[in-house]
């Protein structure tokens, strides 16, 4: 059974920071390219952050480049989404995403940047 188990969400405050980890297990994590979606409040879902399967190599959404770090462990099936500089508008249910072939996708879990 596949599963994608996000976690690490919470509140936060303007210009604070948080890490969020998202676990995997059901298929070969390796194998699959890694993302994390967002969804604001009456919006759409957006793409947020991509690292590929085999280099590693990230690739990331303008409105968080430079702030916001994707990484892979790929021995503890996780991927990771460190988040600084947090804004108001980063406020979302943040999705982690597995996508190869299929796709894959987490529950998602809460962020809300607030003072």
């Amino acid at each position: 059974q596949v599963q994608l188990v996000e976690s690490g969400g919470g509140l936060v405050q303007p210009g604070g920071s948080l890490t969020l980890s998202c676990a995997a297990s059901g298929f070969t994590f390796k194998n699959y390219h890694m993302s994390w979606y967002r969804q604001a409040p009456g919006k759409e879902r957006e793409w947020v952050a991509t690292i590929t399967k085999i280099t590693g190599s990230t690739n990331y959404a303008d409105s968080v480049k430079g702030r916001f770090t994707i990484a892979r462990d790929n021995a503890k099936n996780t991927v990771y989404l460190q988040m600084n500089s947090l804004k108001h508008e980063d406020t979302a249910v943040y999705y982690c995403t597995a996508h190869n072939l299929e796709n894959f996708w987490g529950q998602g879990t809460q962020v809300t940047v607030s003072s």
